[in-house]
């Protein structure tokens, strides 16, 4: 991962591109990601870590409508960092610059650890996975799908995605990784329509078509934009 692209990113916006300069299409597409874990995921109460939080404008979603006990939000961004902890001021969430690689924390230290689209920017995702399970009785991964098509053009196309060296993963190379850790998946689904950075009158549409295209096995698997699991 590239974490001067990041930076760079955060201190130019004061944030993430996707998160200040919001697009309707971004914000369809983050708000969906922060309601399948609200909806899957009970945090209530429990001790999370987030693993690669960015600027915290998901962990902060996550403290606000999900009522964890507390929340330890970690990037090896700093300028991002920054930006978390003037976001989350008077939260109960505390920041840290850390690697995905190398977690400071004991063993099962957390109920849940959770990698939302982390794993498409390291050079070693078989590594966060690794780590997220040691530290946590339960990881929640969320990932682009890498069966989308449209995905994986626009990874060759897009300069966003050429910039930040975005590269999905196929959900069976995902769940393999996690058995081949020992790990065990206990949740999995497709989920999303609305790619970001796409016209709003093209958000619109694809936000009113998004619970048909979750809703039929084999349309999800291919048209939804995000593949997400738990595992222990």
């Amino acid at each position: 991962m590239t974490k001067n692209v990041f930076n760079d990113d955060a201190a130019e916006n004061q944030g993430y591109y996707y998160t200040t300069n919001i697009s309707l299409s971004s914000k369809f597409a983050g708000r969906r990601m922060t309601d399948v874990t609200l909806e899957s995921l009970t945090i209530n109460a429990k001790n999370i870590l987030d693993i690669g939080c960015g600027d915290g404008t998901h962990t902060l979603e996550l403290d606000l409508f999900g009522g964890p006990k507390r929340i330890i939000a970690g990037d090896v961004a700093d300028q991002a960092i920054k930006v978390a902890r003037n976001k989350s001021i008077d939260r109960n969430i505390d920041y840290i610059i850390n690697s995905a690689y190398e977690l400071p924390f004991m063993k099962k230290s957390f109920d849940v650890a959770i990698l939302r689209a982390v794993l498409h920017h390291l050079d070693d995702p078989q590594k966060a996975i690794q780590e997220a399970l040691r530290v946590a009785d339960m990881i929640w991964v969320i990932e682009p799908n890498g069966y989308n098509p449209g995905l994986k053009f626009n990874e060759k196309f897009s300069t966003y995605h050429l910039v930040h060296q975005e590269k999905s993963y196929a959900p069976h190379k995902l769940d393999q990784w996690v058995k081949e850790l020992g790990g065990k998946i206990m949740h999995r689904r497709w989920a999303g329509f609305v790619p970001m950075f796409c016209p709003d009158g093209l958000a619109k549409l694809m936000k009113w078509l998004e619970p048909v295209v979750e809703h039929f096995p084999l349309i999800n698997k291919i048209g939804c934009a995000i593949y997400y699991f738990s595992a222990k």
